[in-house]
This record gives structure tokens, sequence and C-alpha cells, in this order.
């Protein structure tokens, strides 16, 4: 069962657990002058303290000293079953409850934050809040946009203060001895969110208030929010009592359900949506672009994210609500993080949340690679990629599937931004990258670049070409369907001096005959989908002299077409 307790010591219903707490007090003792201890001391129990008298204490002394006025003495009277305010035997026992104690001046503590955070105490001096900051009753703290900050307890209960929100710290109070928490926390703008210590057994109370809401609990993780249609409440552990202004406790949240309370009244529980689904594969990040994606949830019609550096989602350090199903973050650090992912129901309640650990390891970057792609006509693959300043070394990997599983060459310590390799057979391949650093004293390798695939395919060739005297050359080489073909014949091995270039629709070519001397033939095969391979091997040709008719014509005999004798 679950009670909201106003803080103000005349509310009627304090009257009502303060005979609880007399009924818990003297389960075991039913006159307080039986409970005898040495004079002057106190004995402290989770529920209240017990004051063993002094000569001459009476009921009204002891109210003064334990209590917040001397009118308790009635109370204590009627608990302790002490009839009159009268001296007090030496050394008997006064049971004084939790909710009569004196409360003094508690604090909370910065434990985590990202971004700007500010700071106006009760006095109104405005600062910028850090990690290790102390904050006094009557602060107010704002967060900025990406900004998020969580609080401390002493009873170690969190408060969280997500970005775009604004919360005043109404109450922060102990009692004392038993050190019972008494905290009020006001919502201006935005949302909080509590994971509060059990409150059961040292009797703290913790509210989170409202313009037109107020929330109560006693040990329970829960969170509140300003949205349009008024103020969001959801309970993930334990119970929340909850309630307008008007009616404080018109009901009791269950964990798992949420309610809107708004200018009309206070909504009906209803069922908060299930937890999101992350898709598989967001474990392990080697980009410096974060990308999550999740499963559509029924009913939801956006969804929240958050990073943290903790699974208790404490120490917040980027958030996003979005429609889509996809998440992107950026500017993080490499390490070990965790996403929270919520899905938001058309009331503006955000459901179940879904945590999950995930790496970050994208440093040292990639290079870009460049080349080899899609197809490759040549004997030796040559591969390129772009330099990294801050690489020492690069890493290679081909493999014959996209996975990597089937390796067929893995180089490290590659000091250039190039490899080339004649090992590899025909057939379809992958490739990546990888940069590789000195971190501390040890080789740290980046992630490897984004997998490139590429065919290699036998390397354009050329029929031998012969000299055979006729006044007409033909030349041939290899095709396949659909290819077209640039044919250069020139004077020197370099191609600078060319004697033809032809661009071809079929695999061969006649020219008349050139003048004797020496020369050179490649040619260079575009494929159907309009790939342009490699020129294959120059292949070097003579035209020598001969001897021809009147016609023109070369001179025949049984050999062959005549030539000059060689001097």
């Amino acid at each position: 069962m679950y009670h909201r307790i106003r803080f103000n010591p005349k509310a009627k219903f304090l009257g009502i657990a303060f005979s609880m707490t007399c009924a818990l007090l003297l389960t075991s003792n039913s006159q307080a002058e039986k409970i005898k201890g040495t004079p002057g001391t106190v004995k402290i129990e989770t529920a209240g303290i017990t004051y063993f008298a002094l000569e001459r204490d009476t009921l009204t002394t002891i109210a003064k000293r334990f209590t917040a006025t001397p009118n308790n003495w009635e109370a204590l009277g009627k608990l302790n079953q002490v009839r009159n305010d009268r001296a007090i035997p030496i050394g008997s026992g006064i049971l004084i409850p939790a909710e009569l104690l004196i409360e003094e001046a508690s604090q909370a503590s910065v434990v985590a934050l990202a971004g700007n955070v500010k700071e106006i105490s009760g006095k109104g001096a405005e600062s910028r809040l850090a990690v290790g900051s102390v904050v006094l009753e009557g602060s107010q703290i704002s967060t900025d946009k990406n900004s998020f900050v969580t609080l401390a307890l002493p009873d170690d209960s969190r408060i969280s203060v997500p970005s775009n929100s604004q919360v005043n710290l109404a109450k922060l109070r102990m009692t004392q001895f038993i050190k019972s928490p008494r905290t009020l926390i006001k919502l201006i703008q935005g949302r909080v969110e509590s994971k509060v210590t059990p409150l059961t057994n040292n009797k703290g109370r913790f509210e989170v208030s409202s313009p037109l809401a107020i929330a109560g609990v006693r040990g329970t993780h829960f969170r509140v929010g300003v949205n349009d249609n008024g103020i969001g409440n959801e309970v993930l552990e334990g119970g929340v009592a909850v309630g307008s202004q008007a009616k404080p406790q018109a009901l009791v949240l269950p964990a798992g359900k949420g309610n809107v309370v708004s200018s009309t009244g206070v909504g009906k529980p209803v069922d908060l949506l299930a937890a999101p689904i992350l898709t598989e594969g967001f474990q392990l990040q080697e980009r410096p672009v974060l990308q999550f994606a999740i499963q559509a949830v029924p009913g939801a019609v956006s969804y929240h994210a958050q990073i943290s550096k903790d699974p208790e989602n404490q120490n917040i350090i980027a958030e996003g609500v979005d429609k889509d199903l996809r998440f992107k973050f950026e500017g993080l650090d490499d390490g070990q993080y965790f996403i929270r992912v919520t899905a938001i129901d058309q009331n503006h309640l955000e459901g179940i949340p879904s945590t999950q650990a995930f790496v970050l390891k994208a440093r040292p970057e990639p290079p870009f690679p460049l080349s080899p792609k899609h197809k490759v006509r040549t004997e030796s693959v040559n591969f390129t990629w772009t330099q990294s300043s801050e690489a020492k070394t690069y890493r290679l990997q081909v493999a014959s599937d996209a996975l990597f599983k089937q390796i067929n060459l893995d180089q490290a310590n590659i000091s250039a931004t190039e490899l080339s390799t004649d090992k590899l057979t025909l057939g379809k391949y992958f490739w990546r990258v990888a940069s590789v650093i000195e971190k501390n004293g040890s080789v740290d390798q980046g992630p490897f670049s984004p997998v490139q695939s590429f065919q290699l395919l036998a390397p354009q060739a050329m029929n031998e070409v012969q000299d055979n005297g006729q006044n007409a050359m033909d030349f041939g080489w290899p095709a396949e369907p659909g290819q077209s073909f640039l044919v250069q014949i020139s004077q020197d091995a370099d191609f600078k001096k060319l004697y033809l270039s032809k661009d071809l629709e079929q695999a061969s070519l006649s020219i008349p005959r050139p003048e004797a001397g020496v020369y050179f033939i490649r040619v260079r095969a575009t494929d159907a989908d309009r790939f342009i391979g490699n020129f294959s091997k120059p292949q070097k040709f003579e035209i020598q002299l001969r001897w021809t008719t009147s016609g023109g014509e070369p001179l025949e005999s049984a050999s062959g077409a005549v030539r000059p004798q060689k001097q």
C-alpha cells in the first residue's frame, strides 16, 4: 500500500501517519515507563528514537528539545501512555516517532553532468554546475539543449534532469538522528526522472510537484514530464500516489502504468508502451557517426533515445526524439556506452525503456579506398587508398567473401598508400583497409574501411602479329559479347608517336601496309556495361622491306614474298 505524505506538519493526514507509527513503536511495549536505559542517552531506530529521561525531564521539555514545537507533548504523552505533563522517572524511555523529529538542512551533489547546466541558488546567485558541485534547498536547476545533470541525495536517491528542463529543489531536508529524507522537487519545465531509495524503513518522503499535479512515492523509479496535454506521470518501479493540487491522492499508479493530469482532472491509468527492440548490429559502432535502428512498437507515435556512460542512465551525454525508426549520434569519443530507447504514445507518455550496451571504436579512422572497383583486367592488381594523417602504417585484407571468412591476402605494416600483387587468380574479390597508429606505446588498429568489391578478369590480349608481306596488315584479339575497342599503333614503346588510334566495334583491324620499320600495337576493350579495361601489353612487330611488281603487288616465290637480302 502506498501513501503520499505532504510536508506540512499541520496536514490532516499527519495524524494518520503518526498513529500508524505509534502502533509500530508500541508493538512490544504497551507502556513507555517500562522501557529503561541510561539517562540522557538516545536509542536510534528506523521509525524514530527512544530518549531516556534525565532528572526533572517533562514531556514539554522533551518535545521542545526533539520536535518542532513544545505543543507536541500531548502527542508524546498519548504515544507513551503518560497522561500528564509531569516529571518523568529517571531513565524512562520516551518514544519519539520520525514524523515529529526536527528537520535539518540537507543537500544534493552533482554526480554526472554534460553540457551547460545552470544553478540559481536560493539567494539568487547564478553559477554553472560541475561534477562535484553541492546544491542546497531552494536552488533552481536548468539545462540547455543537449545538457544533462544527475543529482545524488544523502540516501543515494538520484534525480536526473534531461535537456531543456527546469526544476526547483523546493525542499532538501532530513530529520535529526535517523536522517529520514524530506524531499520536494518542483518541475517547472521539461522532465525529471527520479530513482528513489526505498523510504519505508526510514519513513522518508519524496514528492515531485508541478502547477497541475503532485506525485508522491515510497521507494520507486518514476518520471514526470510537462507536455502539451498536461503533466505526464510514468512509473517504472514501485508505486506512485498521483493527484492534482485539489485532490492530491486521486490514485496510485503501479509499475508499468502512467497517466496525465490536466486542468480538467486526473487521467485514468494506462499501460506504458513496451520496450523497443534494437536491430542487431548496434553492439559495435565503427564510424564516428553512430547509427541505431529499432523495430516499430504498436501504438508509438515517436521514440526517445539517450546515450549514457552507465547502465542506470544517470550520466547522459546525448539524446534525440524522432518519429523515424533510426537514430544518429556523433561527437563521442571511443569507449563503452549504453543506449536507452523508449516509445512515446499519443498522450506523450514514455514507455518501458530498453537499455543496451555498445562499444564505439571508430579511431583511427580508416582511409578511403580508391581502386580497384567493379572490374579489373590485369595480371597484377594494384590497390590504392587515400592517405590518413594519423596513420603510421596500413593493413590490407582481400577475401573471396563479403564476411572475410575466406581471406586470400592479409598484409600489415604497409607504409605506402598502395600495394600491388599478382597472387590472385581470376574471380570475384572483396577488400578493405585500416589505419594503424601507436597509442600508449602499443599498436592500435582502427576499424576497416567500407568493403569494396571487384572482379578480376583475364587481361586484354593481342593475337600475334606477323608481317606476311601483303599490301594489307590484319590484326585480331580475343573479345566478349558487347565489347567495343580502342586500338593504337605507335612507332615507340611509350606510344608518344602514334601512327594510328582507332575506335572499333569489332575485334579486328585491317590497314594498308605501313612503311618498313618497327612498330608497337595495343588494344583496350570497353565492356557492354561501359567498364573500360586496361590496354593490353604492347606487342612489337616489324614491317620489312619487300620486292613488288610494277602493279604494286608483292613479288611472290614458292616460299612467300620475296624480300631484299640484308647487307
